[in-house]
């Protein structure tokens, strides 16, 4: 092995038990992704300022939110593959630093356009922090605690939306939408703070990764399937959240000072979901999948159907929030799976895939209410986006079950990566990444 294992070895001791304890860096990774992950949400509670300082419609103010997710897109891959070779650690530096600062032009931004671009740059920033972030974290955990790493990391997103997004909303109300940019500044300052201080420096590898051989993943159809099954699932349920605002205010008659809270609610189910779905998930992946996303179906539709209704509002808001979030350490878990061989595009491609989910749901959504189906519609085409992604996990299961054995590259044949495997096998043992390759 390269000579990275002292470095696993020291934050991962040998431990006979199935549950080793996760790294500092790992929650140091999730720490850094709550600012990431507020800023990526916020504007859920901030279009109707938004609009009226810009001038502009609230469809209009919601593609920020598709911008945000354009730029994730693109940025993942973009920017795993130009830092294939670089160290982890210091890129991981540079792409939270110039997150904030994006953060610091989105607050300062004049016009509709500049802040349109400031959430593009930002979004780069951070489609690249959490393709390398969740490469390292992946590198320092055994392989049948992949989901549980990415439960951390998705739990920074859950924070988020618990403290970071009603917080944002909150801002903006009372001191201005700006404020809020603002705020996630100086969280990404902190943020920034923890990264050089504690994550630590992983050597590159004697044999430098390989972009043929990393890009070979997208031969393999059950990748594109995990990309297709991921947009789906996160599309489908922010098509709806992306205007839950105003769903909020002029559906269901609440007051604008109900929106933080709701909100807040919704993220605790998304913490509650992703601590539940990231425990389950590494042993029943697919049981995970199917019945998180048929939750999230059903709560859709009960949201369209009851939108009037403050009551059944709120309490599906945080429904909602649980359900979607419990199936995100699946999500993250099931592409590392069949692309095992290149975790950094892994990590890459299923940050892409959620924010393709994150773009066209917001644009169905707008697209919608354009078309004067009204608020509640929302919930109805997500409802639908989710329905096509569980007949994509149905697919994907079935080729699985017809197919031989999977096994991560370079795992013991006894380790299937989606039925869990020895707590000893650790992802440098399971497969080459772009901070760890075997020597040949």
């Amino acid at each position: 092995m390269t000579g990275t294992k002292p470095l696993l070895a020291t934050v991962m001791p040998d431990s006979a038990s199935s549950r080793p304890r996760m790294p500092m860096a790992v929650y140091i990774l999730g720490l850094s992704v709550f600012a990431l992950g507020t800023s990526e949400f916020m504007l859920s509670g901030l279009l109707p300022p938004i609009a009226d300082d810009m001038g502009v419609s609230i469809p209009k103010a919601g593609l920020l939110i598709s911008a945000f997710a354009i730029g994730m897109v693109v940025g993942a891959p973009l920017l795993a593959v130009a830092t294939l070779r670089l160290p982890r650690r210091t890129t991981l530096i540079a792409l939270i630093s110039v997150f904030g600062l994006g953060q610091v032009a989105g607050a300062l931004a004049p016009t509709y356009e500049v802040l349109f671009v400031s959430r593009v740059v930002s979004a780069l920033a951070c489609a690249g922090f959490w393709a390398v972030g969740a490469a390292v974290a992946i590198a320092m955990v055994p392989v049948n605690s992949r989901a549980r790493a990415m439960a951390v990391m998705i739990g920074g997103l859950s924070i988020a939306n618990v403290l970071g997004v009603p917080l944002g909303a909150f801002l903006g109300e009372s001191f201005g939408w700006r404020s809020a940019f603002w705020a996630v500044g100086a969280a990404s300052a902190i943020a920034l703070v923890g990264v050089v201080t504690r994550i630590p420096r992983i050597p590159l590898p004697d044999e430098k990764p390989q972009l043929k051989r990393e890009i070979a993943i997208y031969r393999d159809r059950q990748v594109w399937l995990s990309v297709a099954i991921t947009a789906l699932a996160a599309g489908g349920v922010f098509c709806a959240f992306s205007y839950l605002a105003p769903l909020l205010t002029d559906v269901a008659g609440l007051s604008s000072g109900w929106v933080p809270w709701v909100l807040a609610l919704f993220g605790v189910g998304a913490l509650i979901g992703t601590t539940i779905g990231g425990r389950v998930a590494d042993a029943h992946l697919f049981g995970v999948l199917l019945s998180g996303i048929s939750a999230s179906t059903v709560f859709l539709v009960a949201l369209a159907l009851f939108a009037s209704s403050q009551v059944a509002v709120v309490v599906l808001a945080f429904l909602l929030g649980l359900s979607a979030f419990y199936t995100a350490p699946a999500l993250n878990a099931r592409m590392f799976n069949v692309a095992g061989a290149a975790p950094t595009l892994a990590g890459a491609t299923t940050t892409a895939a959620f924010n393709l989910g994150n773009t066209t749901g917001p644009w169905l959504g707008g697209t919608v209410i354009d078309a004067d189906f009204g608020f509640r519609a929302t919930a109805w085409a997500g409802a639908a986006m989710l329905v096509l992604g569980l007949a994509s996990v149905v697919v994907a299961l079935r080729l699985r079950a017809g197919a031989p054995s999977r096994r991560v590259a370079g795992a013991p044949a006894h380790a299937d990566p989606e039925q869990g495997a020895p707590a000893h096998v650790s992802q440098e043992q399971a497969a080459p990444s772009a901070a760890s390759a075997p020597r040949r």
